[in-house]
């Protein structure tokens, strides 16, 4: 096979990320979807509220390890582009008390 040939067969193979959106606001998360394959993935955080709001992300495992999206003004957009395995996912805003006051939410994330 050609170089080209190959890279056109993975291209092929390779999954496209999955996506999930975020949105954020006082003091919610609202996700795009619930549900979405194992593999790489795009989470999008959206802040749709006039505090500022991040994201910190945790599959529900022994040792797991925690991701974060960084603070995000009102009207901004961040993303995180990571593999997930499969489970639970907690998601939830780090800031002060935005946890307790309801900005959490849980993400499934399926075999592919």
């Amino acid at each position: 096979m050609t170089a080209l040939a190959l890279l056109l067969v993975s291209a092929v193979l390779t999954p496209a990320p999955a996506r999930v959106q975020v949105g954020a606001d006082e003091f919610s998360f609202a996700l795009s979807r619930r549900t979405i394959r194992s593999g790489p993935a795009i989470i999008e955080l959206v802040n749709y509220g006039e505090d500022e709001h991040d994201l910190a992300l945790r599959r529900h495992a022994f040792r797991a390890r925690t991701f974060r999206l960084q603070t995000t003004r009102p009207s901004g957009v961040r993303d995180l582009e990571l593999r997930l395995a499969p489970g639970r996912y907690a998601l939830w805003c780090t800031l002060a008390d935005h946890r307790a006051r309801g900005m959490h939410a849980t993400l499934v994330v399926r075999r592919s």
